[in-house]
């Protein structure tokens, strides 16, 4: 391939089903960025680099004509920013991934959860000379992630589906809990977004979320949840206590566990040691401490991500009568984690996030 992927570039079927390399769109106005970027994905086979734009509309150009599975997008750009113009490209893509490159500044962080928030699959700091080598082997992982995701074998006969858009094993009907854990990384808030814009601010029920984030990004994550939400929003800290209509979000650095007080309330207890998935914030400890706390009167959902974590926590949880809820293939980013705890034969419901906020904004009826 020459090392200017824009004097290679080859039309490619508008169908994301093909055997073959998964095809990368870089969409960033700095040529040394594109450059460097390219130059950690061309010698890996699995891939091929279709295009190198330095602008929306170069995008979107390039898309009318050609397909690609993952776009690259830069934030900082002449005209028009990657995050206004994300709609617009994940139109353009026809399903296809969009990645967001940006730099790790605060700046950056709130642009990269805004972007997230609105469909973007991920989000990677920018590459630098003096780090390319870590750049390349995150950047690698998060491609095979959603390129594993978009390989999707032929499935059984899916389960009835409920007027709500679930599927459910069985039907059935159930009020809401005393609590609610829920569980993403990868693709997570924009599933999380979805779940909580139909749920009324009325709602009591504490709702607790643990999404893989870097630490300096929680602060902007927390705000967007407000914003969707209309409901506090607040980053959990040690000895917090749990609050009826409360939305509390793990810190990027430390699982939220839970301790019963004498008043009969709860409260966080925050715990930094590594977890058995290694991951940081893990969902695997809020769903043991839930199971342990609430039992039955608590539910465990498990959104879109890469891994398996929350799986051994939704087993306590199961095991101690909760309820667990993943989300359904087609509509996540990556199936890996709700996928887990399908296939461990966990999920009590198979849903959308967009069914699941329906189903508690209904008081918990399927």
């Amino acid at each position: 391939m020459s090392s200017n992927p824009l004097t290679a570039l080859q039309a490619s079927p508008s169908t994301h089903e093909q055997d073959g390399p998964t095809r990368v769109l870089i969409v960033d106005d700095s040529a040394v960025a594109r450059a460097l970027i390219a130059r950690q994905i061309e010698p890996h086979e699995r891939f091929r680099v279709i295009g190198a734009v330095t602008h929306v509309e170069a995008a979107l150009t390039f898309l009318n004509d050609h397909a690609a599975d993952i776009i690259l997008l830069d934030v900082e750009m002449p005209g028009v920013d990657g995050i206004t113009a994300l709609p617009r490209l994940i139109t353009a893509g026809r399903g296809a991934r969009v990645i967001i490159v940006s730099a790790s500044t605060p700046a950056g962080g709130a642009a990269a959860v805004q972007a997230l928030a609105h469909g973007a699959a991920d989000t990677l700091d920018k590459p630098r000379p003096q780090g390319l080598a870590e750049f390349g082997d995150i950047l690698l992982q998060k491609l095979d992630g959603l390129a594993q995701s978009m390989d999707r074998p032929v499935q059984a006969a899916p389960a009835p589906v409920s007027p709500l858009g679930s599927r459910t094993r069985p039907a059935v009907q159930r009020s809401l809990p005393d609590i609610i854990g829920i569980g993403a990384s990868t693709g997570g808030i924009h599933a999380l977004a979805k779940l909580l814009a139909p749920i009324p601010a009325t709602m009591t029920v504490p709702i607790v979320v643990t999404q893989h984030l870097p630490a300096t990004f929680i602060p902007f994550f927390a705000a967007q949840l407000t914003a969707v939400a209309h409901r506090p929003c607040i980053m959990a800290q040690d000895r917090m206590r749990v609050r009826p209509g409360e939305i509390l979000v793990a810190p990027g650095d430390a699982h939220v566990t839970f301790v019963r007080l004498t008043d009969g309330s709860a409260a966080i207890r925050l715990k930094h040691e590594r977890a058995r998935s290694g991951c940081l914030p893990s969902v695997d400890p809020m769903f043991a401490s839930m199971a342990e706390l609430w039992g039955e009167r608590a539910w465990g959902i498990v959104l879109t991500g890469m891994g398996r974590d929350g799986l051994e926590g939704a087993r306590m949880l199961k095991a101690a009568g909760g309820t667990i809820v993943a989300q359904d293939r087609d509509s996540a980013v990556v199936w890996g984690m709700p996928g887990a705890i399908v296939t461990d034969g966990l999920a009590d419901l198979v849903m959308t996030p967009d069914a699941v906020g329906a189903m508690i904004a209904a008081g918990g009826s399927c």
